[in-house]
């Protein structure tokens, strides 16, 4: 079974700019209907009926516990997923569920959904299951967009877990003349996007020894994108406080950019 798709005939993107599209008033954080506390390690997948055509997965995924009392998964969450739909609802014409939906890798009802986003993957630690959970959803044709890790050391681990996913493939600079950047924004640069605390006081934006960001991904043997990777940026931070007057307006709206393009393009390949 092939991963579940939006068809894709109704979407519209409107004519919005992209300074409004990161100022727009936000809604209320409550939920429309139930979805897995963000404390549990484990929820439930998703709603035995979908009630909506869009869903923002996020991935849950063993780390390597570093933090006892926390997951990595959740990183950002909920707020960023919360925000970043709110903008992306305004831009499309897509019914799109308001809340991130957290899902475990090894879920069999990931398979319903054609996009994942998964965020501090250079902490991963993926058990056997999970492994193939991942790699079967990648196969039948989902998408995995990763946020948030910074770094050689970061991108090492990331690599190798992906390795473990898809042995046959690699990781490589995914061009800006791909359809990924002209999903539906034309993006002709990589932008850095600093965490909130840099972004704000305007100083450095990078972490670790990741001073140059990059997009990298992984293809198919049919061309498309299986994964794609966001590294030494953090898009998250950017859709998390879009709404502050002190957040950068370059950096949210790349972020936005990036993420709009991100789901049109797995919605359509």
């Amino acid at each position: 079974m092939r991963v579940g798709r939006l068809v894709l005939a109704g979407l519209t993107l409107c004519a919005v700019g992209s300074a409004a599209a990161a100022g727009v008033a936000l809604r209320p954080t409550g939920p429309a209907e139930p979805v897995p506390s963000p404390e549990a390690d484990a929820g439930p997948a998703a709603p035995g009926d979908l009630l909506h055509n869009f869903y923002f997965v996020r991935a849950q995924y063993t780390d390597r516990g570093l933090y006892p009392n926390w997951k990595d998964w959740k990183t950002d969450f909920p707020k960023a997923d919360v925000q970043f739909l709110t903008v992306f609802t305004r831009l499309a014409d897509v019914d799109a569920f308001e809340e991130g939906l957290p899902i475990r890798l090894d879920d069999p009802e990931l398979r319903r959904f054609p996009y994942l986003y998964a965020v501090e993957v250079g902490q991963m630690k993926l058990t056997d299951t999970e492994v193939e959970g991942l790699r079967s959803y990648l196969l039948a044709g989902g998408l995995l967009v990763v946020d948030d890790f910074w770094g050689t050391d970061e991108w090492r681990t990331f690599e190798s877990q992906m390795r473990r996913v898809l042995p046959e493939r690699r990781l490589v600079d995914v061009p800006l003349d791909h359809a990924l950047f002209h999903a539906y924004y034309d993006i002709d640069e990589i932008v850095q996007v600093p965490n909130s605390g840099q972004a704000a006081g305007g100083g450095q934006t990078w972490e670790s020894d990741g001073v140059v960001p990059a997009v990298r991904g992984i293809f198919g043997e049919d061309g498309r994108l299986m994964v794609v990777a966001n590294w030494n940026t953090d898009l998250g931070d950017a859709w998390e406080w879009a709404e502050s007057p002190h957040y950068p307006l370059k950096y949210s709206t790349y972020a936005i950019r990036m993420g709009v393009n991100t789901i049109v393009y797995a919605l359509s390949h």
